[in-house]
């Protein structure tokens, strides 16, 4: 949902060279980009809690992650996003593992290597919304996050 278009494509690639698939990036791209409108709809709200790693994997060249940095420190201020960063250094409830979607108490996308589940069953949607409240409460808000973005985009200037 807050990928740059030029960072989404890099991500893309990635992944159509790991599973040698069509390469549709494109359309990929064109489609990430626009589900983003969703953003500035008022009455919707996205809470997104994401790791400090990410923001400093080199999955792309530094000007296109720097860019994307920016995109998140711009989003920090939206009405319609909570943006958390869980930091390096903070005190885990529960180990890193997959990324996913959790959409109200109704459903969970999770991602995997090879596949993405959808799960909407309440057991399992019940311990995602657990899984979400841990890393919640290790993540960092507002100035907070902002200052572990510019400290990531500071790293890629020294680099």
């Amino acid at each position: 949902m807050l990928q740059t278009a030029e960072y989404a494509r890099h991500v893309f690639t990635r992944y159509a060279d790991l599973h040698q698939s069509v390469r549709d990036t494109e359309e990929a791209v064109q489609a990430r980009v626009k589900r983003q409108e969703m953003l500035y709809e008022p009455g919707r709200t996205f809470h997104i809690v994401m790791w400090e790693a990410a923001l400093r994997a080199l999955v792309c060249p530094p000007p296109v992650l720097a860019a994307q940095l920016d995109r998140l420190a711009g989003v920090l201020g939206l009405d319609t996003v909570s943006l958390g960063i869980v930091p390096f250094g903070a005190s885990l409830k529960i180990p890193p593992a997959n990324g996913f979607w959790l959409y109200d108490d109704r459903l969970v996308t999770a991602e995997d290597w090879h596949a993405e589940l959808w799960l909407d069953d309440a057991d399992s949607v019940g311990v995602y919304r657990k899984v979400w409240q841990a890393l919640s409460d290790s993540a960092v808000y507002g100035a907070d996050a902002h200052r572990v973005i510019a400290r990531a985009r500071r790293s890629l200037d020294s680099a």
